[in-house]
């Protein structure tokens, strides 16, 4: 297998959005790419379904989309979530990310129909064909209500170079194997289900897509390196420590989780864009505690240093 272009922790970034107006803020997105940068990311996503990126106008998406890349300037790699609902909109929105200087494009099946494996291998061959960059195919059942099997992930792979990564987020670890074993060695597989990073990583992935990095960036990090050199007891510490905080922010919605952590940290970024909601009060005093547990001294310090959150 060749050198993937990402790897490591990719943090993805939230949407800030203007208290008052609702408003994109594009200046606290700068802040917040250069933060995720100078924590020590090894590449930033923008425009996942944490970026909230079904709820912006196109003409959003773009600005999102630019801002970003400009404030990452090259020092990590970036991917860039281009879905839509149609073929159309997504070749539009991968061009704009190659013409901003992605390092690579995300596709997600966003459907509303359910579509065949033809549909799919011709959507996903459209929108390839359409840049010089690396796509990574995205399987989110949770979100999108279409779960591609390690089977039909690499039937749609072929005939479509350039398909090279696969973020599998259904939870099933054993699909880390699979899809490279089944593709001999063409796919690099990337987790995106945070609560199982650890075995993820034990299992073959090559990066963890996350926004976790966006608050507790020094745990994820630190988490990568003990797998990455096989530092067995280290590593089960520091997922002891940091599972319950990557179960709350997962199963109570990642833009309203990440969001009311940073309003908890003192470095709000706005509320979620309508349908979504803020977190309730009861539910943000729990990840108050979760976050203050990180914060203290613990049990993961003697196996693995200090970790502090902040960036």
């Amino acid at each position: 297998m060749s050198q993937p272009p990402l790897q490591g922790v990719i943090s993805y970034p939230v949407t800030p959005f203007d208290p008052d107006t609702g408003d994109l803020d594009l200046a606290a997105l700068d802040r917040l790419t250069h933060e995720l940068v100078a924590a020590g990311s090894h590449a930033v996503a923008p425009l996942g379904s944490t970026g909230e990126s079904a709820y912006l106008r196109e003409v959003e998406w773009d600005a999102v989309c630019e801002t970003t890349l400009q404030a990452v300037g090259g020092r990590v790699p970036t991917l860039v979530g281009v879905s839509h609902w149609s073929t159309e909109g997504t070749v539009r929105r991968a061009r704009v990310a190659a013409r901003h200087g992605a390092t690579a494009i995300m596709v997600l099946p966003q459907v509303y129909w359910k579509l065949t494996e033809d549909e799919l291998r011709q959507h996903f061959a459209t929108v390839a064909g359409a840049v010089d960059l690396p796509v990574m195919l995205y399987n989110n059942p949770g979100t999108s209500g279409v779960d591609l099997l390690p089977e039909t992930v690499v039937a749609l792979a072929r005939g479509i170079p350039n398909l090279t990564m696969v973020k599998e987020s259904s939870g099933d670890v054993a699909r880390f194997r699979a899809i490279p074993e089944l593709s001999e060695g063409t796919l690099s597989v990337y987790n995106g289900n945070n609560p199982v990073a650890l075995e993820a990583f034990r299992s073959g992935a090559v990066g963890w897509c996350t926004a976790a990095p966006c608050l507790v960036p020094r745990w994820c990090l630190d988490l990568y390196e003990a797998a990455r050199h096989d530092e067995r007891e280290r590593a089960d510490a520091l997922l002891a420590e940091l599972l319950p905080f990557l179960r709350f922010i997962v199963g109570h919605g990642l833009p309203r989780a990440v969001k009311a952590g940073r309003e908890i940290q003192r470095r709000g970024l706005g509320r979620p864009r309508p349908p979504l909601q803020p977190l309730p009060d009861g539910e943000t005093r729990r990840l108050r505690e979760l976050l203050a547990r990180l914060d203290a001294p613990s049990a993961a310090d003697g196996a693995a240093g200090p970790t502090p959150n902040g960036v």
